[in-house]
């Protein structure tokens, strides 16, 4: 069976799902290693006591504002321009908060992995840069944001 034209670009397949919940695992690597060994004491004094209420010292995903990562974060429409962009700001998202990070931090223990996924964030929003200029080669050039004509036939669309 011939390898279809654009399958090359498929950046939304299980490998990428596959590196994105390994970059959550970096991360939460992190943050084990930076608590695992604090007192109750530390614990208090850093802020961190609401969260080890809760928590312990297990790694609990949520925004640094002390929201938890829900089913909201995963944003869908099944249009892929929208969705195309939505996973463009997602990664630039990531990236300014890895920037933040590299900001605040000295540690190169944790300065070194947080590099790293600053730089995988920035490939992915490239590939995703580039299947977003592959969709928008096939779509008509007079219908970018109009209507998806391949699920919507009563738009108006051509």
């Amino acid at each position: 069976m011939p390898v279809p034209k654009y399958s090359k670009r498929n950046i939304t397949a299980a490998s990428l799902g596959t590196e994105e919940m390994a970059h959550f695992e970096m991360v939460a690597t992190i943050v084990h290693q930076l608590t695992r060994n604090l007192t109750p004491e530390e614990i208090k004094e850093s802020g961190f006591g609401d969260y080890y209420i809760d928590h312990t010292l297990g790694v609990w995903p949520q925004a640094a504002g002390g929201v938890p990562q829900n089913a909201c974060e995963f944003q869908v429409k099944g249009d892929p321009i929208t969705d195309i962009v939505e996973d463009m700001a997602a990664e630039q998202k990531a990236r300014s908060t890895y920037d933040n990070i590299l900001r605040v931090v000295k540690d190169p223990d944790v300065i070194d992995p947080i590099r790293f996924l600053r730089a995988r964030e920035i490939v992915h929003f490239q590939r995703f840069g580039e299947a977003l200029r592959l969709i928008q080669e096939r779509l008509d050039s007079k219908n970018f944001y109009a209507c998806n004509p391949v699920i919507d036939k009563n738009c108006g669309c051509k």
